[in-house]
């Protein structure tokens, strides 16, 4: 009787191990479930998951170790030259720049000076200055070179257009999802803002990059043998024209001066002028009696 009962014992408490496993691997099956409903809910409010938000820093961080490894010059450069013949210089000057894929940009030609303002670009800048220099009859006054590295600036720029962009994107998606007319006003006004400033961002980006693209070079060509004549000629002309020039200056300072005392003296001078007049003629009135 006693091994009995013991056996149905050992039964019960065996059953009862099996359904306290039961619960335990339930709730632990629960908890993935419960762990992951932030998530979900986020996901369903248009939160936005971790892995998109890194894909624009990503993105940023992928451009500025581009432009880091390639550094972003800004050259400019000044070449005074002396040649017989200035006009002729300064076409050859020109065909070498459209023959590197430069442009002219600005051009002055007179009879024994020229100069020209031209866009290079930056790999074929130096280049360019040597042919410049190896040109028949023509003599280098003045050579002058500025590089900037505007490498930190254009990883900046990438960086905020990478981050733009995504909070755009984020907006838009803001946007899909508004229900109410207030919503959608104050989203569209918000995306505007944004698309604005994003805008303005690859403006500047563009100018930045155009200007590390493409290199500017001035180029000014002096006539020999006419320049010292032409200086001796101009003495006296300079000094004319600029004794004119003050003159023409002079009268103009006074010209001003006088508009500006006219009112006053047409508002004093006459009530004056009357005073003076009738205090005039009161003093005559009596010498003419007697």
């Amino acid at each position: 009787m006693g091994r009995r009962v013991g056996l149905v014992v050992a039964a019960f408490a065996a059953v009862a191990l099996a359904g306290c496993g039961a619960d335990s691997s339930g709730s632990g099956a629960d908890l993935p479930a419960v762990a992951n409903a932030p998530a979900q809910d986020n996901a369903q409010r248009g939160g936005t998951p971790p892995k998109q938000e890194s894909s624009g820093t990503g993105e940023a961080q992928q451009a500025g170790t581009s432009a880091q490894q390639n550094r972003q010059l800004v050259r400019t450069a000044t070449v005074e030259l002396r040649a017989q013949d200035s006009n002729a210089v300064l076409a050859q000057v020109k065909d070498l720049v459209m023959a590197q894929g430069g442009y002219s940009a600005q051009e002055r030609s007179q009879t024994n000076r020229a100069s020209v303002t031209v866009k290079v670009p930056g790999d074929r800048l130096d280049p360019v200055l040597e042919s410049i220099a190896r040109l028949e009859g023509v003599e280098v006054g003045k050579r002058e070179l500025q590089t900037e590295d505007v490498t930190e600036q254009v990883v900046d720029i990438e960086a905020r257009l990478a981050n733009q962009r995504a909070s755009v994107e984020r907006v838009r998606g803001l946007l899909d999802r508004a229900t109410t007319t207030s919503e959608i006003t104050q989203i569209e006004a918000e995306l505007t803002n944004r698309q604005s400033e994003l805008e303005s961002l690859q403006r500047r980006y563009e100018a930045l990059k155009g200007q590390v693209a493409m290199s500017t070079l001035t180029v000014v060509i002096t006539g020999v043998g006419a320049q010292a004549v032409v200086e001796d000629e101009n003495d006296f002309l300079a000094a004319f024209a600029g004794g004119w020039e003050a003159l023409v200056e002079a009268f103009a300072w006074l010209l001003v001066v006088l508009g500006a005392v006219l009112p006053f003296a047409v508002v004093l001078g006459l009530p004056l002028f009357g005073f003076l007049w009738w205090r005039r003629r009161r003093k005559a009135a009596p010498a003419g009696t007697s």
